[in-house]
């Protein structure tokens, strides 16, 4: 953690929200003139998109049906936490960019599934953001968590997550069910060692849970909206959240516990503006007023 150079981390799984999330967070930055640089997760996974499906049919003829891009074997954790470190530190690091589409080559000039060459990150930014898997990561190897002085969950309940992938991938990625159901069991143990445990290291956690029937995610013709869900909102430390305003200004929210406060699912931009303006603004006059 850096008074001087703060990092803002937004950690989820594939298809959770993480990029909605981040979309709220431009908005502040952009309202509340802060320079914020950006990092991307996809930015450190080890292999390209060809040498990824190589991989992992080899790990699958040699009896490993787990290989995927949740674990270690297929990203640069020490690069990661090192970037972290160093923006910490100085307010520069190393990242690259993961080209997903045609629309990205062009910005980014190379082809859709490779990587651009590293490169260092500007200086004089106000916070990093990183919006990815591993943001709040701790192994016995590295600590990515130590490093963020925000940290920020985007959890929704395990069907509503798969409905989301599900729906994504065969709508953009044009894979079939059956083609996301086998990544989805491919990844489940990584999935239970190295994406579950960051939630208990994240500062906010949002939690998005359908309140209608989700119960065979594989079948699910839509994706439930915003107002057929509510919002559970945990904070790891309580003590500096006013409940009460958040209360009178959320129609219809309520106390679950005592560091918990439940939404309806259309409040979730307004409820991240009330929550994160104050949390940015403070990470942003600590750093103005840190020699």
């Amino acid at each position: 953690m850096s008074q001087r150079h703060p990092i803002i981390s937004v950690t989820g799984s594939s298809g959770a929200g993480t990029t909605t999330v981040r979309h709220t967070f431009e908005q502040i930055f952009r309202r509340e003139k802060v320079d914020a640089v950006y990092i991307e997760g996809d930015a450190f996974h080890r292999y390209d998109r060809v040498t990824m499906r190589r991989v992992m049919t080899e790990a699958e003829e040699s009896g490993n049906r787990h290989f995927s891009h949740f674990g270690p074997e297929a990203n640069l954790f020490a690069e990661l936490e090192e970037t972290f470190r160093s923006y910490g530190a100085s307010g520069s690091g190393r990242t690259r960019h993961y080209v997903h589409n045609q629309e990205e080559e062009r910005k980014w000039g190379a082809p859709p599934g490779t990587f651009t060459d590293w490169e260092e990150i500007p200086e004089r930014s106000d916070l990093l953001f990183y919006e990815g898997l591993h943001g709040a990561l701790v192994t016995e190897e590295v600590d990515v968590a130590q490093h963020a002085d925000l940290k920020i969950g985007v959890v929704p309940v395990v069907n509503l997550e798969w409905i989301q992938k599900i729906h994504r991938d065969r709508e953009k990625r044009g894979y079939t069910t059956e083609a996301v159901t086998d990544t989805i069991l491919r990844r489940m143990p990584d999935y239970v060692h190295y994406i579950c445990p960051q939630f208990t290291h994240t500062d906010v956690n949002f939690q998005r849970v359908p309140l209608v029937d989700t119960s065979n995610p594989f079948i699910a013709r839509w994706i439930p909206t915003a107002d057929e869900s509510a919002v559970v909102i945990r904070f790891r430390d309580p003590r500096d959240i006013d409940f009460s305003y958040l209360l009178a200004m959320i129609h219809q929210s309520f106390m679950s516990r005592a560091n918990s406060i439940v939404i309806p699912g259309g409040k979730l931009d307004l409820a991240m503006q009330l929550i994160l303006t104050p949390m940015i603004l403070r990470l942003v006059e600590r750093r103005r007023q840190t020699p």
